[in-house]
C-alpha cells in the first residue's frame, strides 16, 4: 500500500535517515517511492496502516502519514486517479463521519478557494455526517506549489492514518530544562540523533562528551539505559539542585539513568568489549578553546604523588594536568572506541564540524564501522555533520589491518586544530599550499 509521509520542511538532510533508521529498529518493510528535500511529501510503501503509523509515530521530523488515494500533476489527473486507485476503498466509509482538509505547500488556501476544491469530491459515496471535529475520518488534499506560482505543480488526495512525533519536541525545549550550558544541543536535534542511532528500550547508550546529558536525556525518552562521561567534572556535577541528574528528574527518567564518570576518551576506565548499543556525542570543537584530554606535554605524570600520605588526585580541589589535543586524531579515536565497544550492529552517532568548502572532504573511516547516514546542518560560512556508523560483525570485517596512528606536528591549539583556525579566520578560502 502506498502512503504519503509529509515532512516537516527543516533539517531536509535528516529526514530520510530518520525515517529509514525508524524502519531499520522495527525491522519493517519501507519502500521509498518518490521523496526529495524540496518537498515535504514523500510517498512510500508499507503494509499496513498500523504499520504506517508506527513507523511516524517517534519520527520527530515527521508531521503525519496519509493512505495516498490518487494523485496527479492537475485536478483532472488526480480525479481520474482516485476514481482507479481508490475506488474498492469508498464503500468502507459511506456512513462514516468525516471531514474534508485543503492545504497548499507553498501556497495559502483561503476558505473560499477550498471549497469549489472539496465540493469536486463529490463523487464519492460518503452520506456520513460532516463534523469539523472528531470526525471518524479525515481526508486531505495536498497543492504542492513552486515558489510564486500562479498553480500547483503536483497535487495529492489522502486518508489521514496518523500524527509524527513532533510533540516530543516542545517536552524537552532547553527553555523549559532545569539545567544547561552555551553548548547544549538543541532538543530536536538530540532526539533526531536519538533516533538515528537507533534508542530503544532495552539498549545500553553511552555518550563520551555528555556536558548537561542532552543527548543521554534524548535516548533516555525512547527508553534506553543510559550513562556518560565527561573531563569537566563541573558540567556534571552542576549545583545541588540544577544538574544532569535534576535534569532526568523533570522528565521523570531517572529510572534510565546507570550513573556517570569523568574521563576523556583516551584515558577512559571502560575495559569490557562489545558492550554497548550506541554512542552518541558532540566532540567538543576546540574553539572556545583549544582541546585538551588528560596528561602532560611530556608524557610524564604517569607516577603517584603523595601528600601527607594521600594520595594527590584523591584531595579535594585536585585539577589533573592536561595537554592539547587534535581534532583529527579525537576522530581517529572515537571510531577506535566505537569498533571495540559496540555490539554487533550498534550505531556510533557523532556530530563533527566543518568550513563549507572542506564539505566534501574525507569522511573518518575505519574498517569495522560502515557508515549508515551523513546529514547537514548549514549555518553561515561553517557547518557540522551527524555521522552514522554501523559496527560490522567480525564475519564482515575479515582480517584486521592495523591503523596507522595519524601524525598530527604541532603543540598549540591553532596547529592541532584546523577547523579552530579556520573559524578565528573567517574561513576564508585556502589556498593551493594549505590544501
Amino acid at each position: 500500500m502506498e502512503y504519503i509521509v509529509r515532512f516537516a520542511q527543516t533539517h531536509e538532510t535528516f529526514r530520510r535517515p530518520e525515517l529509514e533508521a525508524l524502519a531499520t529498529l522495527w525491522n519493517i518493510e519501507l519502500k521509498i517511492v518518490t521523496y526529495s528535500e524540496d518537498s515535504p511529501f514523500c510517498v512510500v510503501r508499507l503494509p499496513s496502516d498500523d504499520v504506517a503509523r508506527k513507523l511516524v509515530s517517534r519520527a520527530i521530523l515527521v508531521d503525519s502519514v496519509y493512505e495516498l488515494w490518487g494523485s496527479g500533476p492537475n485536478y483532472e489527473a488526480l480525479h481520474a486517479d482516485v476514481k482507479a486507485k481508490s475506488q474498492g476503498k469508498w464503500d468502507k466509509y459511506t456512513t462514516t463521519s468525516f471531514r474534508f482538509n485543503v492545504h497548499g505547500y507553498q501556497c495559502k488556501l483561503t476558505n473560499k478557494e477550498q471549497r469549489p476544491i472539496i465540493e469536486s469530491f463529490s463523487y464519492l459515496p460518503f452520506d456520513g455526517p460532516i463534523k469539523m471535529k472528531d470526525a471518524d475520518v479525515q481526508f486531505w488534499v495536498f497543492e504542492e506549489y513552486e515558489m510564486y506560482a500562479p498553480s500547483p505543480k503536483f497535487l495529492y488526495f489522502s486518508r489521514f492514518i496518523g500524527p509524527g512525533g513532533r510533540d516530543t519536541v516542545l517536552k524537552y525545549d532547553l527553555k523549559k530544562r532545569r539545567y544547561i550550558s552555551t553548548t547544549s544541543m538543541d532538543a530536536e536535534l538530540a532526539l533526531i540523533t536519538a533516533n538515528i542511532a537507533l534508542a530503544r528500550p532495552g539498549g545500553l547508550f553511552y555518550d563520551p562528551f555528555m556536558g548537561t546529558g542532552g543527548f543521554p536525556i534524548a535516548c533516555a525518552h525512547f527508553g534506553a539505559m543510559t550513562t556518560g562521561s565527561d573531563i569537566d567534572a563541573r558540567s556534571i556535577r552542576g549545583k545541588p539542585n540544577r544538574n544532569v541528574l535534576s535534569n532526568y528528574a523533570q522528565y521523570d527518567l531517572t529510572d534510565y539513568w546507570l550513573d556517570w564518570f569523568i574521563s576523556d576518551l583516551t584515558n577512559t576506565p571502560l575495559r569490557i568489549s562489545r558492550f554497548l548499543d550506541g554512542i552518541v556525542c558532540d566532540p567538543p570543537y576546540g574553539v572556545r578553546e583549544g582541546l585538551k584530554v588528560l596528561g602532560r606535554k611530556d608524557g610524564g605524570g604517569t607516577e603517584a604523588v603523595y601528600i601527607n600520605g594521600v594520595a594527590a588526585h584523591l584531595q579535594e580541589g585536585f585539577i589533573p594536568p592536561k595537554r592539547a589535543y587534535s581534532f583529527d586524531a579525537m576522530l581517529d579515536d572515537i571510531l577506535d572506541f566505537a569498533a571495540q565497544t559496540l555490539v554487533d550492529r550498534g550505531r556510533l552517532a557523532i556530530w563533527m564540524p566543518t568550513a563549507n568548502e572542506d564539505i566534501e572532504l574525507a569522511i573518518p573511516e575505519h574498517q569495522c564501522l560502515k557508515l549508515v547516514a551523513n546529514c547537514i546542518q548549514m549555518f553561515n560560512k561553517w557547518s557540522r555533520r551527524l555521522l552514522t556508523y554501523e559496527r560490522l560483525p567480525d564475519e564482515l570485517v575479515g582480517e584486521l589491518i592495523p591503523r596507522t596512528k595519524r601524525i598530527v606536528e604541532g603543540s598549540n591549539a591553532d596547529e592541532l586544530n584546523n577547523f579552530r583556525r579556520k573559524y578565528f579566520e573567517g574561513f576564508k578560502p585556502s589556498t593551493p599550499s594549505e590544501k
